[in-house]
């Protein structure tokens, strides 16, 4: 867990708790090898493990196109990605008994979670998404996560009928051992949205992926 390594921030427990989703996304499980032997073609993991030259290392610089109000707190229920067919239902995450991070069950592969102590997207501040990338029945609802580009949108639909739009400001791979807790749930100056999923080699014995592939986004407009 690359959270034990991390240094504890001014941010304070709940950046250092948030980061545990995005290593549990990683615990896919070491059945996801055996996924491979029913199907023809790439095993999810070998898949998961190509990511394009356009992700970057670092993160990304926001491009502040526009100066958006940010909206009043209103919980998010849809998440929708044109770009790579994702529309998904979003499901409100929190802590387990032991203070890590919850998140949407494996077996449910086209759901997401928010984690319901940070801002809810459209507020000021980093809004953050999880999804998983794959289980050993399938791809899952972030698995092309990686592919998108910087300037396309995310869609997220809120209880009280809005539609916050954001923009991506670009991705950023990196090794769970250095993951970027600061700019993932750091404070913002504007509305962000943060969505992370998991990629880069899996290693079997341990049955977790050794990346997290984060996006970074911005509020564009209200709908």
């Amino acid at each position: 867990m690359y959270l034990a390594r991390h240094r504890r921030t001014p941010l304070g427990r709940w950046a250092l708790l948030a980061a545990l989703a995005a290593a549990a996304l990683c615990a896919c499980g070491l059945t996801v090898s055996a996924f491979a032997l029913t199907r023809h073609g790439p095993s999810p993991d070998s898949r998961a493990a190509a990511i394009p030259a356009s992700v970057s290392t670092s993160v990304p610089k926001p491009v502040v196109v526009r100066h958006v109000k940010a909206l009043t707190r209103s919980v998010p229920v849809r998440v929708r990605i044109p770009a790579i067919g994702v529309n998904a239902p979003v499901m409100e995450v929190g802590l387990n008994a032991d203070g890590s991070v919850q998140v949407p069950p494996l077996s449910a592969h086209n759901l997401t979670g928010w984690y319901k102590y940070g801002p809810t997207p459209g507020q000021r501040g980093a809004s953050v998404i999880l999804g998983h990338v794959d289980s050993a029945a399938g791809l899952s609802v972030f698995f092309r996560l990686k592919n998108l580009h910087k300037g396309e949108k995310v869609y997220v639909t809120l209880t009280d009928g809005k539609t916050a739009v954001f923009v991506i400001d670009g991705l950023q791979r990196t090794a769970k051992t250095t993951f970027p807790t600061d700019a993932v749930y750091g404070k913002l100056s504007y509305p962000g949205l943060r969505l992370i999923t998991c990629g880069g080699s899996f290693d079997q014995a341990t049955g977790h992926y050794a990346d997290n592939i984060i996006v970074y986004a911005e509020l564009f407009s209200v709908g």
